[in-house]
């Protein structure tokens, strides 16, 4: 296998930051986890631990359908939301209907289980994490003033990135708007601000897989059901909104998960830009597609995927040999170029005082969230001032 100097690599990707007129990001699981909250296995165990013995039977059963209907051997609690749904909208969430031994109304009342445990789990684990570190990358985000607009793109449905962002009072925008029940306006993130916009410099967060703050407001008098964002929550009310099921995606009316997409091909299809992945597995084929058509399309496009480890690369390999604006990165493996490569440490030629941020017991170590925001704030040249917004009361 070819191998690839890393200080040279690096060299280049702090060129490309340097004078990038866009850079954009989008953060999946692994991010969150960099801060304590648990990765889908965990979270799925946790959650079938707070099961009453009659949920965790119907937890098992759509497991068991799960298996015989797909090759995956790990099911996640993901899995089973999904397919709990898809039962509901079959059985009409009829008590006298079934599938696999799960009636409708107990698909609903697991439905409803799982999230409540999936909110007290990562609510918990949120208030305890700590998140001066994001707030040191927001920190950074904010102070890159050129002009561009700033858009981070999540899967996670927790509220780390809301809390550190607030912590620091860096104003943001996520499609949602009003102070009683802010609900979703579609029309608000179909254009893009000018720079006399005053929320121009707004960073923009659109959460694609929902957030612990959304919820499913019913029918009533004066309005028909629809998505809401609340406040801090202590315990959810309503139907919470995590994890759509595939259906939500083919809706025709534009909820938050349909607009969130329409604003991402844009988004990446729309000139020049540098879009950093970190903490995504590449598991969710609607957000794949996405990415791999813009790439295909926008030869302006540059988008490097930091990865935690080398099997994800090594997943990865027949998707990027088709693209020269594709960078994937894990801790022994890269490929760029479309070309799988071993990373090696060189100096002989080229020496970084700095490499210590990047490389570590010989890996490279930006697949770790918190090595990112590291070299990013030391690539910048302003950590002074970075440090001092973040470290502010």
């Amino acid at each position: 296998m070819d191998k690839l100097n890393v200080i040279m690599h690096m060299n280049e990707l702090r060129n490309i930051l340097s004078y990038a007129t866009n850079i954009g990001f989008f953060f999946g699981a692994g991010t969150s986890c960099a801060f304590g909250l648990p990765s889908i296995g965990p979270l799925t165990d946790r959650v079938k631990s707070s099961l009453s013995p009659d949920q965790l039977t119907w937890f098992d059963n759509v497991e068991s359908s799960i298996k015989d209907l797909s090759a995956k051997v790990r099911i996640t609690v993901e899995d089973v939301l999904n397919h709990l749904r898809e039962i509901r909208e079959l059985t009409r969430g009829r008590c006298d209907y079934d599938f696999r031994g799960v009636t409708g109304t107990q698909a609903a009342e697991l439905d409803q289980a799982i999230c409540i445990a999936i909110f007290k789990i990562l609510k918990d684990d949120t208030e305890h994490a700590d998140v001066l570190v994001l707030r040191r990358f927001f920190a950074w985000y904010e102070a890159a003033n050129r002009g561009f607009i700033k858009e981070i793109y999540t899967t996670n449905y927790d509220m780390l990135l809301e809390m550190a962002m607030e912590a620091n009072r860096t104003p943001f925008f996520d499609g949602f708007t009003g102070s009683y029940e802010p609900f979703f306006s579609p029309e608000s993130i179909e254009t893009f601000p000018g720079e006399n916009d005053s929320t121009s410099r707004w960073i923009r967060l659109w959460k694609i897989h929902g957030s612990l703050n959304w919820m499913k407001k019913p029918v009533t008098a004066i309005s028909e059901e629809r998505i809401i964002r609340v406040g801090r929550v202590e315990n959810p009310n309503n139907e919470l909104m995590i994890y759509p099921s595939r259906e939500k995606y083919n809706l025709s009316r534009k909820e938050p998960y349909i607009a969130y997409f329409d604003r991402l091909k844009n988004y990446l299809n729309r000139g020049e830009l540098v879009f950093i992945i970190n903490g995504y597995s590449f598991g969710d084929e609607h957000i794949n597609d996405v990415i791999f058509n813009a790439l295909r399309n926008n030869n302006r496009l540059y988008v490097t995927v930091f990865c935690y480890g080398d099997v994800q690369v090594d997943s990865m390999v027949s998707y990027a040999s088709s693209f020269t604006n594709l960078c994937v990165a894990g801790p022994s493996k890269v490929i760029v170029n479309g070309v799988l490569k071993e990373w090696e440490y060189n100096d002989s030629e080229d020496k970084d005082i700095g490499s210590g941020m990047y490389w570590k017991d010989s890996e490279f170590q930006l697949g770790d969230f918190r090595a990112l925001i590291e070299f990013l704030i030391e690539n910048s040249g302003r950590r002074n001032v970075i440090e001092d917004i973040a470290n502010a009361k």
